[in-house]
């Protein structure tokens, strides 16, 4: 990272933005300038205005975004507060700037948030064939649970599968600061 990156909470003045980041970088042509594109597993879009306010209104929900010294959105996260864990989904890089270490900030920002809110660990989906993101989250400690979980086929508000899909858990035990 050579600017400054900040990362703060989000609001609703920056839904707009954070649904154009998470969809140029889950979906479509230009998501596939980066590494983290489901475009070839999904048609449709990742996010929208409403589902964005909606992770923003709900209790127990944050979007971390980060921003460089420009203020332009580079990357965001929603962590959610489940039972003693918080669950982390939707970590989104741009991916033009996929690899240099963006997600890793959004990563250990997720990590001290989860333990600021007394969390003993991180739990997240993650659709099983995406080995290159599991190895990933692997390599910063996060662990397969053996657990999986049916990928909601039925809703296009996470998009249309090209494929039979399913999610598997992983989770990282935190330890205290």
């Amino acid at each position: 990272m050579t600017s400054t990156l900040t990362i703060s909470a989000a609001t609703h003045d920056d839904a707009d933005a954070l649904v154009q980041l998470v969809n140029s970088a889950y979906r479509g042509e230009s998501s596939k300038k980066g590494w983290t594109t489901e475009a070839d597993l999904l048609d449709g879009i990742r996010m929208d205005v409403d589902g964005m306010m909606h992770l923003l209104d709900k209790s127990g929900s944050v979007i971390l975004q980060a921003r460089d010294n420009k203020n332009q959105l580079l990357g965001c996260v929603n962590l959610q507060q489940q039972s003693g864990q918080v669950y982390l989904g939707m970590l989104t890089v741009s991916p033009d700037l996929q690899g240099g270490g963006i997600g890793k900030e959004l990563l250990k920002a997720s990590e001290q948030y989860a333990r600021q809110k007394n969390a003993e660990a991180i739990i997240m989906t993650v659709i099983s064939i995406r080995k290159e993101l599991i190895a990933w989250y692997e390599r910063h400690g996060y662990a397969m649970t053996g657990e999986r979980k049916p990928f909601p086929s039925s809703d296009p508000r996470f998009g249309i599968p090209k494929q039979s899909l399913e999610f598997v858990v992983l989770r990282k035990k935190l330890e205290p600061y």
